[in-house]
């Protein structure tokens, strides 16, 4: 694994905007970057990173099987006592689920550490899919790249096998909120590969979506929603008051409730419990005492927090780093402290996709801070010998 400098494509910003990816740069500063790359080998990829992924995803789809039926486990994950059952029907009825990304910090030589995951609101997919493989296709082309080069990256092929295999009602809307670039993007880039698999396929904003006298979703117009992947967290619904109306709506939800159990980081100190030294997992355990002194050596993770929000480390070295947020003054774990790979001064993050139960491809972030935020820079990756 290594960061190798190469020369931007001097019409990189045109290509975005031409394509849809309106949310390359943030203010003044890039979000894409492709002054450098990652290379990875063939062993790299499939040894350290897909076959993990592989098995981590395994071990968390046993852990969602065992938390179902166990309303201890369940109030252990902070989730509501009123929504127990719909987690546990949509499971046992084998609601499809389309994506996830799990954080993985590897140097290149192993083993990768799951920092966390997220398998209900990913974003980065755009970039990680369509973007990175046209930055490859087009760099191969003007001789930045060698004509071999290849990518771990068939999450838009995935998808679309994802989207064809299920008999979806429709027509299937696709939301996300209306002040967010970022979502829009990634919905809209769902949307497009369900369009692709022969879905009625339909963008709808989270804040239109309303209730019908009749107990149905519908649009801004009132047309009912017999299908909806919403780009919104399982735990903001479940203290939302249209959340009581979900169980008898009709409508099919993506991700599906039981993604509640995988988008929740005491999800993290549970896979511990049970796989206690497991290569790929880090020591970790759900805080018992809030707010108590963090221990060097030890990094703090609201159970919900996103994009690096509310994150504390204290490393073993001594030094604190903290990121503020809105998701303090709930349960959080405790995580032993895994020093990110460093690149000059970049720290480095692989997200490493799931699509449907099958490891997808990868998408690498940079911050030049220990924790990664929404901020961080997104770097495409290359596999060369």
């Amino acid at each position: 694994m290594k960061r190798i400098s190469i020369a931007p494509r001097p019409d990189w910003r045109a290509t975005a905007e031409h394509f849809g990816f309106n949310f390359h740069t943030f203010g003044d500063e890039p979000y894409w970057d492709e002054s450098a790359y990652y290379q990875f080998s063939l062993r790299q990829i499939e040894d350290d990173l897909e076959e993990p992924t592989r098995e981590l995803h395994e071990l968390c789809m046993a852990l969602v099987a065992e938390v179902v039926d166990s309303e201890a486990l369940l109030e252990r994950l902070a989730i509501p006592a009123q929504y127990f059952d719909l987690i546990r029907r949509s499971w046992r009825d084998g609601h499809p689920h389309f994506y996830g990304r799990m954080d993985l910090c590897y140097d290149g030589k192993g083993p990768a550490k799951l920092l966390e995951a997220n398998y209900d609101t990913p974003t980065s997919l755009y970039e990680a899919s369509f973007f990175q493989y046209l930055w490859l296709e087009q760099q191969m082309q003007r001789g930045g790249l060698p004509a071999g080069a290849d990518q771990f990256n068939s999450l838009e092929d995935k998808l679309t096998q994802v989207m064809s295999a299920h008999t979806f009602a429709t027509p299937f809307y696709f939301a996300s909120v209306k002040d967010s670039i970022e979502d829009r993007g990634t919905v809209e880039y769902l949307r497009d590969i369900a369009m692709g698999a022969g879905l009625d396929a339909r963008l709808v904003d989270m804040e239109d979506i309303g209730l019908s006298r009749g107990g149905r979703f519908v649009d801004d117009v009132g047309a009912p929603i017999p299908s909806l992947f919403k780009l919104y967290p399982w735990e903001d619904i479940f203290h939302d008051p249209y959340g009581p109306a979900i169980a008898n709506s009709g409508t099919l939800f993506v991700e599906p409730p039981w993604k509640a159990i995988l988008s929740n980081k005491g999800m993290l100190a549970l896979l511990w419990e049970r796989h206690p030294g497991h290569p790929n997992l880090l020591p970790a355990f759900i805080e018992q005492t809030s707010g108590a002194t963090l221990e060097k050596g030890w990094v703090r993770k609201p159970f919900f927090s996103r994009e690096g929000a509310n994150i504390e480390i204290h490393t073993g070295s001594g030094q604190r780093v903290v990121e503020d947020g809105p998701y303090g003054g709930g349960p959080s774990i405790v995580q032993q402290f895994q020093a990110l790979p460093r690149f000059g001064d970049s720290y480095t993050v692989i997200g490493s996709w799931v699509v449907g139960d099958l490891p997808a491809g990868i998408g690498i972030r940079e911050d030049n801070s220990l924790i990664t935020k929404d901020s961080s820079r997104f770097l495409p990756h290359a596999i060369i010998g």
